[in-house]
């Protein structure tokens, strides 16, 4: 139900374009009423030219933004006067509307304006909404939504049949608007609704109830129906649905293949009520609930059936629904190619031909994205065609864009450009890096080179607050879950398996693994106890050797390759004194990965060390005793260390964190995409450390 929440005390004392900005806070807060980055605004208000002359304006949502978190620089001023010179014509293609209104902006520097812009501008009001509410969108995606609109609505009411946006859609609306002075709302067939008002808070109003109307009467056709069909599929329990989404979604990023993607697992309860049941498969096959879904959902889901049965161990169901996965995906993929096609236009590109959206009975909804964000915004989207699809068939039944109209939409040269303003993709795009020891020194340093590149990063360590701390802090520089905190003691078989286990489910995968988790003692042979050994070996050595399992592990379901990094030390090339604990586990890392690095041939993973030297700051093994052991062993103070060592290499510097983050994103990228079993020393140079 859709809550009015206009509230006196937060619209008081706001200019128009502050009040434009908080009606669309209002109407973006309920995703029910418009969906994200869909739907838009628009006031007409007198505003001063830079002569300070009087303009009659037209505020209007920028392209691409989204109405619940927009701001006063996402909305572009129009010249009414200019626009209604428009209301003439008979018709205008897209490219020209477009250009025309670029020069009706009041002032530089605006945002591109809505392709919508020209319905907010004819319609004779002050304050327009086109929303997308699930409940009207029901009625518009029913063969009969005419009908349903009149039963609702009566006259207040009128329709209009399903054309793209543009120049045409926007006359035919304002034209319906201007013959009929007592209609108080346009139902867009497989689109959405629009409405308006003299002031900004009765529009508001005025538009939560007619969606308001809408949803009581949706409710009340669907009282005691079963929409979607009886429930046919296992109701597995929320720990056996993510034992098997962890199973299958490495497959699932495997089987979609180049360019790689983060994925989203959704269960919520409205998605298992849907693919759970009969009629899921061939309702979710009509197409999209109207073009704003399919803009990140395409046009149809990829929807998996397998045998499931819940009395039967699950080993073997999982192997029919791998192997169903892998080729229903291939199959989804060339009848996406099909229908590209079969409506391309001359200079068309073939997009992803993946799916955005794929639902499993029993399990229920992962998306596909390029980063988590976009993953998230697909599942929400679908969540929103769940509903439509159930209103709809309340009603009578759910109809939908046909594939030529779909993909007008889809490859609408107006929404390639919205694509083509968003940054350039970064290096590691929709790659997934787990790094062990990354709340602090390398490996903290690790974690914000791989996230500047556009990697989701694992901050996996002992110490959880400092991993949060890191993770929160990659969130709020580089975006929705680009960092994630989880416990990781590597010397414990269940932590490793776990830290990889949250990792799928949160990511879908994993692409690149740094084993960086680490610990220094310095002693002389005779004084070295079993504890300290055995904690050193624990660390460097299992611990190595757990965290590179698990990867394998999961690389060989994935297939897609991998890329493992050991972060050792020039101490397993180069023996010292009063170490030999450290020295010996650090060459049995460096062997390890030869050895490793064998084995992932044939798997398409690539397995290199870095070995860094003497990297003080911001490393936590320096404050357990190791700095005073390395100086005491050396005849210096503590605080003096750091200079002896920048002397002692051949180019006289000292080795900071980010100088082994950028050794280990050489491999953890394609730019070392024919390296294996390397090894680059990140020292300052030291003779003896040379790779011989």
């Amino acid at each position: 139900m859709p809550k009015n929440l206009w509230n006196e005390t937060e619209a008081a004392g706001c200019d128009a374009l502050d009040l434009l900005v908080y009606r669309s806070h209002l109407l973006g807060a309920d995703r029910a009423v418009c969906n994200i980055y869909g739907g838009n605004t628009g006031s007409k208000v007198i505003e001063r030219d830079f002569r300070g002359s009087p303009v009659r304006t037209l505020w209007v949502k920028g392209s691409g933004s989204d109405l619940a978190t927009m701001q006063r620089k996402d909305f572009a001023g129009l010249r009414m006067d200019d626009i209604e010179l428009l209301f003439g014509r008979d018709a205008m293609p897209d490219e020209e509307m477009t250009a025309y209104l670029s020069q009706c902006l009041i002032g530089l520097q605006m945002p591109r304006q809505s392709i919508e812009t020209l319905l907010h501008g004819f319609i004779p009001a002050a304050h327009t909404d086109h929303t997308h509410p699930d409940a009207v969108i029901s009625l518009a995606c029913s063969p009969n939504g005419k009908h349903w609109m009149r039963e609702i609505y009566g006259d207040r009411a009128a329709w209009v049949d399903y054309i793209r946006p543009g120049f045409t859609l926007s006359k035919q609306i304002a034209t319906a608007v201007r013959s009929n002075p007592n209609l108080e709302c346009v139902v867009m067939g497989k689109h959405g609704l629009v409405t308006w008002g003299d002031e900004p808070k009765a529009t508001y109003d005025h538009t939560i109830a007619i969606i308001q109307t809408a949803e009581d009467f949706v409710a009340q056709r669907a009282q005691g129906k079963r929409v979607f069909g009886v429930i046919t599929a296992p109701e597995w329990n929320a720990a056996d649905r993510r034992e098997i989404a962890e199973q299958i979604m490495p497959v699932l990023r495997g089987a979609a293949g180049a360019p790689r993607s983060i994925l989203h697992l959704d269960d919520a309860p409205d998605v298992l009520n849907f693919v759970n049941a009969e009629h899921a498969k061939r309702l979710a096959a009509v197409g999209a609930a109207c073009p704003d879904h399919l803009v990140h959902t395409k046009r149809t889901p990829l929807f998996v059936e397998w045998g499931a049965d819940p009395s039967a161990p699950l080993g073997p169901s999982l192997q029919s629904l791998v192997s169903n996965l892998r080729e229903e995906m291939s199959e989804y993929v060339a009848a996406y190619k099909t229908y590209f096609e079969e409506n391309k236009s001359d200079g068309d590109k073939l997009f992803n031909p993946v799916p955005r959206v794929v639902l499993i009975p029993g399990v229920g909804m992962i998306t596909t994205g390029k980063d988590a964000q976009l993953a998230r915004v697909s599942a929400d989207l679908y969540h929103r065609a769940i509903n439509v699809i159930g209103g709809a068939t309340a009603l009578d039944e759910f109809d939908s864009l046909t594939p030529a109209e779909a993909y007008a939409i889809e490859y609408w040269p107006l929404e390639l450009y919205k694509l083509a303003q968003r940054p350039p993709d970064r290096e590691l795009t929709g790659r997934i890096a787990l790094i062990t020891g990354a709340a602090s020194g390398i490996g903290r340093a690790t974690a914000y080179r791989l996230a500047q590149e556009g990697a989701h990063v694992v901050i996996a360590d002992l110490n959880l607050e400092g991993a949060q701390a890191v993770a929160q802090d990659i969130v709020k520089r580089f975006g929705h879950l680009r960092g994630l905190a989880v416990p990781c003691n590597v010397t414990r078989e269940e932590a490793v398996v776990n830290a990889f286990r949250t990792t799928v489910a949160t990511y879908g995968g994993v692409d690149i693994v740094v084993s960086n988790a680490g610990i220094a003692s310095s002693s002389a042979i005779q004084d070295t106890t079993l504890p300290e050994w055995d904690k050193l070996y624990d660390i460097l050595v299992k611990g190595y050797f757990l965290v590179a399992r698990e990867a394998f592990k999961l690389w060989q379901r994935q297939n897609l390759g991998g890329s493992l990094i050991f972060v050792a030390s020039k101490n397993g090339l180069v023996a010292s004194k009063n170490a030999a604990a450290y020295n010996s586990a650090k060459a049995a890392e460096i062997h390890l990965a030869r050895s490793l690095a064998e084995e992932g041939g044939a798997l398409g993973v690539r397995v290199n060390v870095v070995n860094p030297d003497a990297v003080l700051q911001g490393s936590s093994i320096w404050d357990a005793g190791w700095r005073e052991a390395r100086a005491k062993g050396m005849g210096i103070a503590p605080d003096q260390l750091e200079e002896a060592y920048r002397q002692r290499t051949t180019l006289k510097v000292n080795v900071y964190p980010e100088d082994i983050a950028e050794a280990i994103l050489f491999f953890a990228s394609d730019r070392s995409a024919k390296t294996t079993g390397a090894i680059l020393n990140v020292d300052g140079g030291l003779v003896a450390a040379y790779v011989r």
